[in-house]
């Protein structure tokens, strides 16, 4: 694989994985990314890179500099007040610096509920939560580019993401974590070294205009999971909450969709095997983690 010139909007814990990933394949590459940090140098497992200053409307002008450069642009950062920011500050320059890969980061919220059922890419799109209205708008605003200007774009619809950093044991040793007292409440989870994984094969398998759903094999109630992690650590059964309790409303419009989300299309395109195919093998590698 050529060398690389890849441009993240957002600096998150996806993007990182996914420039481990490039690392451990030795892949060169040279990186810029945003923040809403100042401007500096910055360097993730000894490689240099520009993170720029980017939020809302006010961006570091030499931001435009590197991004008219990149031939690969990852974009992780959510929608901001129901507007996807970086497509209304840079769709224009984007159009003109000829690109070769752009990877839009969506989420599952944009199906909305479904009553427990399977979903997959073709399924209706109803959203429940702003957050999900607005990762639906900014699919279509993205799409729009490979429609009229023929960029190569293509859109992941990320399940619910964990990993060594964020995950069911930090919750409940934090005492963060309860069970909700609902029943046949189901969703779709991922661990983020598999999203990294699909990002890099990606990046020789790419069709253009298409989403994928990525999500691993298992959809299972918050319940399980978090009794399953609970056994692993031999810790009591934490409280059992009524959703009008929940103080978080982000929280609260989770529990409002439930649905199992379907990965047959990510595994037959890409012809991937999921490192952690449920979130059994998942939490057993991070358990192994702990310090």
């Amino acid at each position: 694989m050529k060398d690389l010139n890849i441009f993240c909007f957002g600096f998150g814990q996806v993007a990182k994985n996914f420039i481990n990933k490039l690392n451990l394949e030795k892949i060169k590459f040279n990186l810029s990314t945003t923040s809403r940090d100042k401007t500096k140098e910055k360097k993730i497992n000894e490689i240099n890179y520009n993170s720029f200053h980017f939020e809302g409307k006010n961006f570091d002008s030499e931001l435009i500099i590197k991004l008219k450069q990149a031939k690969h642009i990852l974009i992780s950062i959510p929608p901001a007040n129901g507007n996807d920011i970086v497509f209304k500050n840079f769709s224009k320059i984007i159009e003109e610096c000829n690109p070769e890969w752009i990877t839009y980061l969506s989420a599952t919220s944009v199906y909305g509920d479904h009553k427990g059922q399977w979903v997959n890419e073709e399924s209706k799109t109803l959203p429940t939560s702003a957050n999900g209205i607005a990762r639906l708008n900014a699919e279509k605003s993205w799409i729009s580019l490979f429609e009229k200007k023929k960029l190569p774009i293509q859109i992941f619809r990320l399940s619910g993401i964990y990993s060594d950093e964020n995950n069911i044991f930090k919750r409940l040793k934090a005492g963060n974590a309860n069970i909700v007292n609902i029943k046949n409440h189901l969703f779709s989870r991922v661990h983020v070294e598999d999203i990294a994984n699909i990002l890099f094969k990606s990046l020789s398998n790419f069709k253009s205009g298409e989403t994928y759903n990525i999500s691993d094999d298992k959809p299972a109630s918050s319940e399980e999971v978090t009794l399953y992690a609970v056994k692993m650590l031999n810790l009591k059964k934490p409280e059992i909450i009524e959703i009008k309790d929940i103080q978080s409303e982000m929280l609260k419009n989770f529990y409002k969709d439930s649905k199992k989300v379907s990965n047959k299309k990510m595994k037959n395109f890409f012809n991937y095997n999921l490192k952690f195919p449920t979130y059994i093998e998942g939490l057993n590698n991070i358990r192994n983690n702990l310090t």
